[in-house]
């Protein structure tokens, strides 16, 4: 409860202060992906569409050889980490089996193709490696972004309310670069898969049933607020 507080408190600060924001959240995932893997010191982490690099910069701290991939030059901000490489998350420059864990968050929502996304993730993941993907399902309450909750009524109306409200667009426009991505539909996706197995699903940041949650077919649509999945690329 106490982790998920100060989460949420520092969602709450985001705009006006994303260092904080950010460092926190990139230390709760890195603690979550040393959870389930052990340690990513000496081992090479891949940091899909990490933004302006508070992943990266996190897993390096910890001793891993972290790079980012980052397709938006204005989300890399004025000062990306060393070595970030422009590109796609559809095709990365990379080999294949080449990362011990591919990490990605809440960037599922901004793709059009989740399904060729998560494929580049497992194909650049070696056998046995791990698969961090976390994404703000559509109708979770914070689906809209910031537009959210008024999503709910629309995006269009919820996107005219923000533009009355502050006086300037919103960042996010459904269709464009933001999609309307569902929690069963991704999940029936990623176990017909055979190149990963569905380590865990659950609420990135519940606080409690964080799994049994996702279980509930409706529920977890609203309730989970961003589903988290761990998966283990299969022996090729």
């Amino acid at each position: 409860m106490r982790r998920s507080l100060a989460l949420f408190r520092a969602f709450l600060h985001e705009q006006d202060d994303p260092e904080s924001c950010y460092s926190l959240l990139a230390r709760d995932a890195a603690d979550q992906v040393e959870a389930y893997d052990g340690p990513v010191a000496g081992r090479t982490v891949v940091d899909v569409g990490g933004g302006s690099g508070y992943f990266t910069e996190e897993f390096r701290r910890r001793g891993a050889h972290a790079f980012l991939f980052e397709p938006d030059m204005a989300e890399l901000g004025e000062k990306p980490p060393d070595s970030a490489v422009v590109a796609d998350g559809y095709l990365l420059p990379l080999r294949d089996g080449v990362a011990d864990v591919t990490f990605s968050s809440n960037v599922l929502e901004h793709v059009a193709d989740p399904e060729t996304f998560l494929s580049e993730l497992a194909r650049v993941t070696r056998p046995g490696g791990l698969i961090y993907v976390s994404f703000t399902n559509w109708l979770s309450p914070w689906g809209g972004h910031e537009w959210a909750p008024w999503h709910y009524f629309g995006a269009e109306r919820a996107r005219a309310r923000y533009l009355r409200r502050t006086g300037r667009p919103a960042k996010h426009t459904l269709g464009e670069n933001l999609f309307a991505v569902h929690i069963g539909s991704t999940l029936r996706q990623v176990r017909a898969r055979d190149d990963v197995t569905v380590v865990s699903a659950r609420s990135r940041y519940w606080p409690f049933l964080a799994e049994a949650v996702v279980k509930a077919p409706g529920i977890r649509e609203f309730a989970t607020w961003n589903l988290l999945l761990i998966l283990r690329r299969c022996p090729t």
